[in-house]
Formats: structure tokens, C-alpha cells, sequence
């Protein structure tokens, strides 16, 4: 897009919307103006005049003079429509909404290369921490080793206070939504939901691989227990959902969203309340880390409006990791070792799950194993996912990706009582 001027027709006035015209109001040097607004409930009071609204979207998606659409409303369904209309009507856009980006992003591809409009969405993932375009410039998918974050400002806001406060799940999560960190309905954060779509999206530009956000292993943080809160204090440990891609020695790229104990060594272990930490390991540069909001009207409209400013520059993602002649593909299988904790007893344990036990504890009603277990096993079965199960990460879980098969009658059985 090359204008002097970029007239915006925007989608949603809620928190982020309503954030990024306060600050276009202020800033001159974009040169950029929300034109009209389309809403869905005219009768909520705002703040702007309101000759700027209508409920109509034809309105901003037939005006000659609106070149750009901005999206923020929270509605996925509604979002594709809008952002698909406007792509084929060579109409650029930005847009906030992680979940309808990650499940359309074949079709978006093809749309764009069809009609040459450009669709940026760094908002979608962290909101204020430029992990995408920093992916998609920088970092070579051959050097890039891995990419690990905590993605979600929501669960690991109530992470916090649980670790810190010493709340429970329900208060916890009360307080993020009356902070506006969480959603009214906030199954999409907790249960991992939100994590995978962004974790998506960060596969086609970290690796090139296109994958719906279904096909990735994704736990949410609901079914933790007080006594895992107890182990993770006596290890020295904080607990944090953690999405990860990492590539493995063959070429594919492991990909999996669950509950992870972090040890002080790991940068993530630092990042608390609503923040969001991101960790870009290459061949090269080793470690790199990245930390800001992840949540609130004013970091997501930050990064709305950096997709803005490129756009003057005619700025397109080139998904070049995609369009390579070797595709990268997910891996089918590894192992992961875990911590799992049941209220079962013995003759409900998941023994034949595990390929190895290190620890067998037991302590007051719930027993704990930790061990080996196969990717496989937890991406096709529901096992760990019964009622009164917790399953969580040890720290060194993606560490040793590359560890081979132990055979069934070698594997290593030891009993440990107590914490």
C-alpha cells in the first residue's frame, strides 16, 4: 500500500479498539485516522462522537476512501468474514484475533498471493513483544532451534497469584477477570485453547508449517492441584503453560502446549502476572528473550499500530520458511518426561503409558509418578485427561527429545514414598 495517508475502518471498540483511537488521536507522525467504526450494541456509552459509529460493516468495507481494516472484535466467525472480504476487495488489514488467524491461515496464504493485499497480525501473538516479525525476518529456519513461551498474559496472570498469594484456581481466575486479563467465559485461556492458536501461527513463521491449532498437543491449566502447587514449592519450581516448537535431529519440529515446572535457570520462570515471555534459541546467537504485556488494551494497540506503520512501507509477510522447497513437517513422535498426579488407586494408575518410572510417591490421596512418556500416547489418548489428573512437565522435558526408545523389558521401575 503506498499512500500519505492511511484511513482506517475499524472492527470492535472494546478495550483494544478503543485503546488504539485514543492513541491515534495523539499521533501525528503515522499520519493515520479511524475513519468509522462498526459496532454491535450502538446503545453502550462511549467516548468518541457518535457519528463515527455505524452497525453496518458494508459501510467500512464498500468506502473507496477506507484503504486499511482494522479488526478487533472478538467474535472468530464474524472476523474471517470481514478479514476475507477485505483481502479480496485488495484491501489491506490488521487484526488482533489469534484463534481466526490460525484456523484459516491456508486459505488467508492463498488469498493474499491472489490479490497481493497484505494481512498482518503481530497483535495476535503477545500482544507488545514483536515475536513474529522477528521470526519471519531474522531468524533462518535451518539456525533456529527452538522457540518456547508463555503466550497466555491470562493463566499466567492466575499462575501467579495461586504461587504467590497462595489463592485458589476460582479466586485467582475472578481476580484476572476483574482486571480484564481473563474473558467472562475464559475456557479458551485456561484450557490451553488460546496458547495453541498463537502457537500456530508462530510454527509458520518460525518453521513454515501450516497445522490447524486441533492437531497440536495442547493442555490447559484447570486440572492442577493443590499438591502439585506443594511439589512444585518443595522443587524450587514455578508452573507456567508453556508453548514450545522445537526442532528435532531428523528435521521435524515437536509441538505441544501443557503445563511446565520451571526451574530459575530458565528465563520464563521470571515472567509473572500478566506478562509473556519468549525465548528464540538459534544455532548462532543461542538464547534470545523477549518480555512485555501480553494482555490489556494499550500493549495490544502497540503492536496494532507498528502492523500499521509497515504498511506504509508496503510491508508484507513473505512466509519464505513456507514457500521453501523442503516444507518442514510436525513430528509424529518423541518422549516427554512428566509429572503425573491421580487420585486413582494403584489398579487406576496409567503403568502402561509410561516408558520408564523414575518416582513412585504417594502422599495422603493422590499418587504421583514421574517418567517417560510418549508424545504419541498423550496427543491420541485421554488418559491424563480424567477427571482428578494433573499432568505437567519436568523442567527438562524438551531437553532430551532425542532420547531413544527404552525397550519394554528394560524399563525402570522405582518406588519413592512421600514428597
Amino acid at each position: 500500500m503506498t499512500t500519505s495517508k492511511i484511513n482506517i475502518g475499524l472492527f470492535g471498540f472494546g478495550v483494544v479498539g478503543e485503546s488504539l483511537w485514543k492513541v491515534l488521536q495523539g499521533n501525528s507522525s503515522l499520519q493515520a485516522s479511524i475513519k468509522k467504526v462498526c459496532i454491535k450494541h450502538p446503545e453502550k456509552k462511549r467516548y468518541a462522537h457518535d457519528a463515527l459509529f455505524t452497525t453496518d460493516a458494508a459501510v467500512l468495507l464498500i468506502d473507496p476512501e477506507i484503504n486499511v481494516i482494522v479488526e478487533l472484535i472478538d467474535d472468530a466467525d464474524a472476523a474471517y468474514n470481514i478479514v476475507k472480504q477485505a483481502l479480496l476487495s485488495r484491501r489491506s488489514v490488521v487484526t488482533a484475533n489469534k484463534k481466526m488467524v490460525a484456523e484459516h491461515m491456508s486459505e488467508f496464504l492463498s488469498i493474499q498471493q491472489q490479490t497481493g493485499a497484505s494481512l498482518l497480525y503481530e497483535a495476535a501473538c503477545c500482544a507488545s513483544i514483536p515475536v513474529i516479525r522477528n521470526l519471519e525476518e531474522y531468524y533462518d529456519n535451518d539456525l533456529l532451534q527452538s522457540v518456547s513461551g508463555i503466550v497466555n498474559g491470562s493463566t499466567n496472570y492466575i499462575l501467579t497469584r495461586i504461587a504467590e498469594d497462595g489463592l485458589d484456581f476460582a479466586a485467582s481466575l475472578k481476580q484476572a477477570q476483574t482486571l480484564g486479563f481473563a474473558e467472562s467465559d475464559p475456557a479458551l485461556d485456561i484450557e490451553g485453547i488460546d496458547a495453541a492458536n498463537k502457537l500456530s501461527i508462530l510454527l509458520t513463521h518460525a518453521y513454515g508449517i501450516v497445522v490447524a491449532p486441533a492437531e497440536i498437543l495442547t493442555g490447559g491449566i484447570t486440572a492442577l492441584q493443590p499438591e502439585d502447587i506443594k511439589y512444585a514449592k518443595e522443587k524450587g519450581y514455578q508452573i507456567k503453560l508453556v508453548a514450545h516448537a522445537k526442532k528435532l535431529a531428523n528435521g521435524t519440529v515437536a509441538a505441544l502446549v501443557l503445563p511446565q515446572f520451571l526451574n530459575a535457570e530458565n528465563r520464563l520462570y521470571h515472567v509473572h502476572n500478566e506478562y509473556n515471555g519468549v525465548i528464540i534459541e538459534s544455532a548462532l546467537a543461542d538464547q534470545q528473550f523477549f518480555n512485555g504485556k501480553g494482555a490489556g488494551g494499550f500493549p495490544t494497540a502497540s503492536a496494532v499500530i507498528s502492523d500499521l506503520s509497515a504498511l506504509r512501507y508496503n510491508y508484507h509477510y513473505e512466509y519464505k520458511k513456507w514457500r521453501g522447497e523442503q516444507p518442514l513437517r510436525l513430528a509424529e513422535d518423541f518422549l516427554l518426561k512428566v509429572y503425573f498426579s491421580s487420585a486413582f488407586d494403584d489398579e487406576g494408575l496409567p503403568f502402561p503409558h509410561f516408558e520408564d518410572i523414575e518416582e513412585w510417591s504417594c502422599s495422603g490421596e493422590r499418587t504421583v509418578l514421574v517418567g517417560n512418556v510418549r508424545y504419541s500416547s498423550l496427543l491420541n489418548d485421554t488418559w491424563w485427561k480424567k477427571a482428578g489428573a494433573s499432568l505437567i512437565l519436568l523442567p527438562e522435558a524438551l531437553e532430551q527429545l532425542s532420547a531413544p526408545r527404552v525397550p519394554a523389558n528394560r524399563r525402570k521401575w522405582s518406588l519413592v514414598l512421600g514428597y
